[in-house]
């Protein structure tokens, strides 16, 4: 007589591919809050009557919130699991427009959109990335695009409806209905994300095409900090979420300094459109050039990708005035410009190793913070003091080509450098 051994069947969501799906959903619930707020701008000043450059901070705070804590943020997730703190991270973010459709005063509105929003959907973003470099150490360019680009592509289903929203039942009623939407989705996600076992492991002839291309070991927090790579990436993703910022939270005021945002484009109106198809090109780029990064390498990818986001900034500058150029080249732009969220962390971890991932992916994300300074309120004052956004782009693009040239000089030696030396 014999007998067969039982295998218990494996849950369907321990498939690191319907993590990456799951982890995807919760990227698109926190979307909104960063890729919209341009269109609350000016019903807000309206409302409290601020000043452009004093409102954008609540988009800087939110953006600081949500890099600055990250390393803490990223702790939480690693000590409480993805499914708790997600789900709190999405109630966050989705109540915090909730109340701020309720605020009457600019400081009530940076505690609620900036600090909550930011707080919220940092613990999403970094807990999403740090999972994935994990689930996906063969395709780790790939994998963290794809879900970095549910941060970026989620907008594309809400840009219309809360733009057609504020229009007809004002932006307090669209905060209400949409952060509670967006709420729900975002916790629903997280029942079923998990971290990968300790020994998890890929198959052996993916896992030989990563050979000499990443770290034997990993290093902790306190070593990753001792490393002037890490110093090297955090500048270089600094300079380039600066130039990329600057287009996100000041698209809608540069369409209507220049007379373009309600002018139809294929029979829509050119800001919406624009913001549309930002989100998707802002979407594909992070998953394209990580997939491009896998084959390629990753400072190679950096060059290509930071060169084609200041060429577009140039272009984008002598052409502001004309709708259709508006919206195809504000696309551009953040083609060359998302891939930053994928190719910094998959970066990051082949240097030091995914055991910390996470973590430490934390510690480079502030670079986001610095960047949203510079490229929010700091870009608006210069604006106001010159009378114009010329020196603006002149800035940022020059900060895309110098990232470009360190990508394939710096960065590739010191990094073959420590390679080398395992």
């Amino acid at each position: 007589m014999t007998t067969a051994a039982a295998t218990a069947p494996r849950a369907w969501y321990l498939n690191r591919w319907n993590q990456l799906i799951l982890g995807l959903i919760a990227m698109m619930a926190i979307s909104s809050p960063q890729y919209v707020w341009t269109l609350f701008t000016g019903p807000l000043n309206q409302k409290l009557g601020t000043t452009l450059a004093e409102l954008q901070w609540t988009f800087s705070l939110l953006i600081i919130l949500q890099t600055w804590l990250s390393p803490f943020q990223a702790y939480l997730v690693d000590r409480f699991g993805p499914r708790l703190l997600i789900s709190i991270g999405a109630l966050l973010s989705g109540g915090s427009w909730v109340l701020s459709a309720w605020v009457n005063n600019i400081w009530a509105l940076y505690f609620t959109y900036g600090v909550l929003a930011g707080f919220g959907t940092g613990i999403i973003y970094v807990g999403i990335i740090g999972l994935m470099v994990r689930w996906f150490p063969d395709r780790r360019g790939l994998a963290t695009g794809l879900a970095a680009a549910g941060y970026g592509f989620g907008a594309i289903f809400t840009s219309f409806p809360i733009d057609s929203m504020i229009k007809s039942s004002g932006y307090a009623h669209t905060l209400v209905v949409w952060g509670i939407i967006q709420g729900v989705i975002g916790i629903i996600a997280a029942q079923w994300l998990r971290t990968p076992p300790e020994n998890y492991q890929v198959p052996s002839a993916a896992a030989a095409t990563t050979a000499g291309t990443q770290t034997r070991r990993s290093y902790a927090p306190r070593e990753m900090l001792q490393s002037p790579i890490f110093y090297l990436l955090f500048l270089m993703m600094s300079m380039m979420s600066t130039s990329g910022l600057m287009v996100v939270s000041n698209v809608g005021p540069f369409a209507k300094e220049f007379g373009v945002a309600d002018k139809l484009v294929f029979g829509m109106a050119a800001l919406p459109l624009s913001l549309t198809l930002s989100r998707f090109t802002n979407g594909l780029t992070r998953p394209f050039f990580g997939w491009v990064s896998d084959h390629i390498g990753r400072e190679g990818t950096m060059a290509l990708a930071f060169s084609l986001e200041a060429a577009a900034i140039v272009i984008l500058c002598a052409f502001l005035g004309h709708p259709a150029l508006f919206v195809v080249l504000t696309g551009l732009v953040f083609f060359g410009w998302g891939e930053i969220f994928s190719l910094f962390p998959s970066t990051l971890t082949d240097t030091f190793g995914p055991k910390y991932a996470a973590t430490n992916y934390g510690f480079l994300y502030i670079a986001q913070g610095v960047g949203s300074i510079l490229g929010g309120p700091a870009a608006a004052f210069l604006k106001q003091a010159t009378g114009s956004w010329t020196l603006v782009f002149i800035i940022v693009a020059v900060l895309d080509v110098v990232t470009a040239l360190l990508a394939i000089t710096a960065l590739r030696s010191m990094r073959r450098k420590q390679l080398a030396a395992g």
